[in-house]
């Protein structure tokens, strides 16, 4: 009997076995088939416009050389990191330990000075050492000017660096600024999500960044690229790479004098040519508050990650700074942030002469991304844009055409809200339409504005499913865009830069005057997220 009973009970735990594989099997192919049609409505929308123009595309400031390692290779783990701190500069390698241990926690992104020198050396070499260790052209700027010359432009970097590291530029990037003997390296310690470091576990993979730099603060092609940007006259420029200006030791005022000098770069230009600013982690709230009065309010379109939002609109609305903040924001709580920096950036270019009127506020994050553009503006194609923005990225990273939804997966619910606010609404993901827009009018907001837009700005909101990045319009046009991380050769984090860089670029590029106006602005894109 005893006999029988166990067989029994065997076979019962056989058979739900057998179903439960079979059941994630169906499941398994549920998500495929998502993916797949996601996909296939991406590559649809992507194909709805071109580009046959050149754009000229000038992108400043400076270059680096990037040093790729695992973070938990380079850092052993030690009893001092288990009291984590934030430091706004590094001195020590207790200082590291415990700085890398405050932003591993929680998962968040970070860069951070150190300013002794021989310590940075030393890490550095030891870095280099290590085995799956490996260098790679750095600096916002090169990465955004390569991927605008791969997509067709024109273009013009301000950097200054050694012939060897010029080498992995396309040959038809112009670089202006003098070779160097020395490139600055960026030390970038990655990790993975759920990863384990001694008593931590990080909650998402991010990166970790230390510099030591010296021509990058300085800006030191400021000049040069000015004399020939009237006779470049781009279409675009592109302002980033300030956050070297972060808690480097500067003589008194002169990091201000650097940055009046590139707000006035920034005026100077015609008003057909489009200004971006492209934000990056700032530890020290007087240089954001130098950047919120001498920078921001004389570009047309804004940057930045979830972070560097919650900085900004800590900033504009309570005078200080987060370091770290959640890693996966609702879209909501994004979108909610969005509206007042809007609002915030808005009112305050009333009183600035020759400020410019922002027509584009794009966030990209791990999951998603969302813009916002002001309808009627030159940012046309939004819908094109996003979709072209979220692929870009993905072939971008992984050096493919083709986009394997094998290696992933959702990383956002089916459906979002417009805001936290009670009673907002929820859009809903379609496979088949995986971009959908609305218009949102903002009210009683336009009592100081009349110089800026005519009535209460329209906010126009696209959102994308599986691989986008971002996108804009008139009154106001919002583009959430889902992201795609892939690792292939890379790893996770690795990919990170240069997927929202990449994205970025094509949403700036893919904006042809020529153009229907169409009632698109807010694109929903829930992208999948590459697995390991």
């Amino acid at each position: 009997m005893t006999s029988n009973t166990v067989k029994a009970g065997t076979f019962i735990s056989v058979l739900f076995v057998i179903i439960a594989l079979f059941y994630r099997r169906q499941v398994d192919d549920v998500l495929k088939d998502r993916l797949n049609s996601i996909l296939e409505g991406l590559v649809k929308v992507e194909k709805q416009c071109s580009v046959d123009t050149r754009p000229k595309v000038a992108v400043g400031y400076g270059a680096c050389n990037d040093l790729f390692i695992d973070g938990k290779e380079l850092l052993k783990y030690d009893a001092v990191a288990e009291s984590p701190e934030h430091f706004n500069e590094i001195s020590s390698t207790e200082e590291l330990l415990k700085t890398y241990a405050y932003f591993f926690r929680h998962g968040a992104a970070a860069e951070r000075y150190i300013s002794n020198d021989t310590l940075f050396d030393a890490i550095v070499d030891i870095a280099s050492r290590i085995e799956g260790s490996h260098f790679a052209l750095g600096g916002n700027a090169p990465v955004m000017a390569k991927r605008f010359f791969l997509e067709g432009c024109e273009v013009l970097l301000a950097a200054k660096m050694t012939p060897k590291l010029q080498e992995s530029l396309p040959k038809g990037v112009r670089v202006v600024g003098r070779d160097i003997k020395k490139d600055d390296v960026h030390l970038i310690l990655e990790y993975k999500e759920d990863e384990d470091w001694g008593i931590y576990r990080s909650p998402r993979a991010n990166r970790f960044i230390v510099h030591n730099d010296h021509n990058n603060p300085l800006v030191s092609s400021l000049e040069e690229f000015d004399q020939l940007l009237k006779e470049f006259n781009p279409n675009l420029l592109v302002i980033s790479g300030l956050q070297m200006m972060d808690n480097y030791p500067y003589p008194k005022g002169v990091r201000e004098q650097r940055l009046l000098k590139i707000r006035d770069q920034m005026v100077a230009q015609l008003p057909s040519t489009r200004v971006h600013f492209e934000m990056a982690s700032f530890a020290e709230a007087e240089l954001l508050h130098q950047l919120a009065q001498y920078i921001t309010p004389y570009a047309d379109s804004l940057g930045m990650n979830e972070q560097e939002l919650a900085n900004l609109y800590n900033m504009m609305m309570y005078g200080n700074i987060s370091f770290v903040s959640d890693s996966n924001p609702r879209v909501a709580t994004v979108l909610d942030q969005m509206r007042e920096i809007f609002h915030l950036e808005s009112r305050n270019r009333v009183m600035k002469e020759n400020s410019r009127q922002l027509t584009r506020l794009h966030v990209h994050t791990l999951a998603y991304q969302a813009i916002l553009t002001v309808k009627n503006s030159p940012w046309k194609n939004s819908k094109a844009a996003a979709a072209k923005a979220s692929l870009t990225a993905n072939r971008h990273v992984c050096g493919s055409k083709e986009v394997d939804i094998e290696k992933a997966k959702l990383i956002m619910d089916d459906s979002f809200s417009t805001s936290i606010a009670a009673g907002s609404r929820r859009v809903p993901l379609d496979v088949e339409q995986p971009v959908s827009c609305w218009d949102e009018e903002l009210n009683g907001r336009s009592h100081n504005r009349k110089r800026l837009l005519d009535g209460s700005p329209v906010l126009q909101y696209v959102c994308i499913i599986k691989h986008i990045d971002n996108v804009w319009t008139r009154d106001s046009d919002w583009l959430l865009a889902g992201r795609v991380e892939r690792v292939c050769h890379l790893s996770c984090t690795s990919s990170t830069t240069p997927n929202y860089l990449a994205s970025t670029v094509v949403t700036l590029l893919y904006q042809p005057e020529v153009s229907t106006d169409v009632n698109i602005v807010a694109i929903f894109l829930q992208v999948p997220d590459f697995i390991f």
